[in-house]
Order: C-alpha cells, then structure tokens, then sequence
C-alpha cells in the first residue's frame, strides 16, 4: 500500500513537470499566459466575481487552466476541475451537430422547409411570403426571421420559469409571431428558431432532445458527467450555484434552473474534462479519428464552420469578435487566421469556447457570476469583453 501512495505520488509530480514543460516549450505562450493569469485574476477580484474556470489546449493537450474562487459561496465549495457549470448557449452548436448527424443519414436536408417537419410553424405571420420558403439551414445560422427571445411576455416575477417548460406554449403563440425580415436576407440571433431545430430533431428520431443528444453525441465522446436541467443526485455536490451583480449589489441566480422547452439552445451542464472531450472533437484528433467519424465525419463538421452569412458590424464598421456565422457556430477571420467558436449566457453563467483549427488551439473560460452593465457597454468597461481578447493573445502566440 505504502508503494501504491508514492506511485500515485510520482505520477502527480510528473503529471505536473509535464504539463510544465507544455507551458514553457513555447516561449511566446509563456509569457503571454504568465500576464494573462495576473490579468484574469486581477479583473475577476477588481469586479467581485465569486468564481471562474480557464483552460487552453493545444494539440488535444492542456496546457493551462485555472480555477478561481467558489462555486458555491453557501457551501463554501471551491471551484476546481470537477465543477459543473450551466453552459447555456454553448449548447447551440450540439444541436446544430445533431442536426447534421441526421442529414448525413438521410433524414433531412439542409435546404428543406421548416414546415416539412413543423408544419404547425404555417400559423407565423410571414408579410416577406410563405412559411414554406424558410428552411432548416436558416435556422441554423440565425437568418430565418424569428424573434431574439423564446418567450417575449415575462416581466421579471421570481414565480415564473426562466423559459416556457411546454412546447405547447409556444405552439400557442405562433399565431401571434411574425417574421421580421427577408428570410435569408441577414443574420439576427435567434433562440426560438433553435427550439424549432430541437423539436425537429425529437419528432424525426421519436427521442427526447435529451436523450438523442447524449445517446448520439455525450456518450460516444466519454462526457459521462455532462447532463440537461436538472442534476443527478450523485453530482449534486459539484454543481456551481450561480449570481448576479448590479450596482455593486451581489444576488443568486436559481440553483440548478431548467431551461424548459429551450432546452436545445441552453441545457448542458457540464465539467471542464467534459467540455474538454468536446473541444478535441472539434479540432480533431488522428488517434480518436474513427471515434469521432462515427459522431459526425470531418467534412460534416467543417462545413458547420464555413461562413454562410456576414454578422453585423458597428457604426464604425468594426466586427467585434466575430464576422460571421456558419452553421451553429460563429467566426471571426482575421487575416488568415480563422477563430470559431460560440458563447453562453443565462441564469448567472457566462461562458466562451473558441478554438482555432490551423493552429489546433482552443482555449474556454466559464463564470459563474454576471455583471449587469448597461446597454452598449463599450467593451473597454466590459471584464468579459476585456477577459476575451486576453484569451485571444494566447491563441496569437502561437
């Protein structure tokens, strides 16, 4: 037993060294990551976040990550490598993988109308023309038309759920739902049009969204811990809570909300070795190539990255973090340089995975606090903003 401990000992001292090693043998990326570890920690205090996670890889390896403050303030738990987070909108681009999955197989196509699935959706006003003309690819990269919110008529009452928990209640309201522009014509952010890919992929496997999505896409990749809405009991004690800070006034989100009927646009809850597994998927790795394959083949899962529409840009023609939108995930091309990726933001957590496929970097960066600042916040007095572009010099360094 004694031989068994200073085994286990050695192998966490080499572990260390290793990852040490990974850090240094790149002299820009170590001086990079050496301020940036000072600049995440300072804005994080500076701004009262209660706690936070960064990790950044490079050839399916890590290569740094921190873990910062608590993940329960109440519990006085810490956070650490197996705290589950709500990722929120990061949950975007597993439909859109989903969804793929099911084109590959015959099921759909990218180009087929909406309604061909959803016929209910004929009931939406459309004054640009028919409700047939609008198609799943639309849906998948923001231009169909429909409305920002899922549920536009809360008004802020802690009784009422974050999001409607019955698809039947957005069946109701389609009626009363109009599309906005030309569908096609542009990009704008749409959660509902993600509940409509949700549903699709439900009535075309006859699984709950849930279930296709762990059976097709958590399991095949070892994401054993990640999960929708609410926990499992057995992982209850490495759940984050979450919290909101407004004026230098810090309150709780709800512990361990559910997303409800949006479930495909913002249910993952998952730790950062899960999110890791998925990262690597996506930048690809030849020792797990037939692994990945069998989720999704290489050519499906780069053409969700080709741009298929330009995202806005400000008064001054400047892009902010990202030019465009391919399929479920967002790039930003600079030069020649391609970064992808996509953001979450509800209940609290605020999260960012991005990774560059050239250079076989990714980086992520999840807390569980936000700030509320007000609109147009110019992104100089915005830490995630700023937190950002500190996450965007490592990846440069290389």
């Amino acid at each position: 037993m004694r031989f068994y401990k200073k085994a286990l000992i050695l192998i966490g001292l080499l572990a260390t060294t290793m990852n040490a090693q990974n850090i240094t043998s790149n002299d820009n990326f170590a001086a990079e990551y050496k301020k940036f570890k000072v600049f995440y920690e300072s804005e994080l205090k500076q701004n009262g976040i209660v706690g936070s996670s960064f990790v950044f890889l490079k050839d399916n390896k890590i290569i740094a990550q921190d873990f910062y403050g608590a993940a329960n303030l109440e519990k006085n738990q810490k956070t650490d490598e197996n705290t589950i987070y709500h990722w929120a909108s990061n949950t975007k681009p597993l439909t859109g993988i989903a969804i793929l999955q099911l084109r590959d197989r015959g099921l759909l196509k990218l180009d087929d109308a909406v309604t061909k699935y959803l016929p209910e959706l004929e009931k939406v006003h459309n004054p640009y023309g028919k409700m047939q003309d609008i198609t799943v690819r639309q849906l998948m990269n923001h231009s169909a038309g429909f409305r920002n919110s899922t549920f536009p008529y809360k008004n802020g009452k802690t009784w009422q759920p974050i999001e409607p928990t019955k698809y039947s209640q957005v069946e109701a309201m389609l009626p009363f739902t109009e599309i906005l522009f030309k569908p096609g014509s542009k990009f704008s952010y749409s959660n509902l049009g993600i509940v409509f890919l949700g549903q699709i992929i439900e009535r075309l496997t006859g699984d709950d969204y849930e279930v296709y999505v762990d059976k097709n896409i958590l399991r095949p990749l070892e994401m054993y811990r990640s999960y929708f809405d609410t926990t499992p009991y057995h992982l209850l004690k490495y759940r984050a809570h979450s919290y909101y800070i407004e004026n230098g006034v810090r309150t709780e989100g709800r512990f361990d909300a559910n997303s409800g009927i949006t479930v495909s646009n913002s249910g993952l809850n998952s730790p950062l070795p899960d999110m890791v597994k998925y990262l690597n998927f996506l930048i690809g790795d030849e020792n797990k190539k037939e692994i990945y394959s069998g989720i999704l083949k290489r050519s499906s899962l780069e053409e969700m990255f080709r741009q298929t529409i330009p995202t806005p840009t400000d008064a001054n023609g400047n892009a902010g973090f990202t030019t465009g939108v391919g399929l479920s995930f967002f790039l930003d091309e600079r030069g020649s340089e391609t970064f992808l990726g996509h953001g979450g933001d509800q209940n609290g957590f605020i999260s960012y995975l991005e990774f560059n496929p050239k250079k076989r970097t990714a980086s992520i960066i999840v807390f569980n606090t936000n700030i509320i600042l007000p609109d147009n916040t110019p992104i100089e007095k915005d830490m995630v903003g700023k937190l950002r572009k500190a996450v965007r010099r490592l990846h440069e360094s290389f």
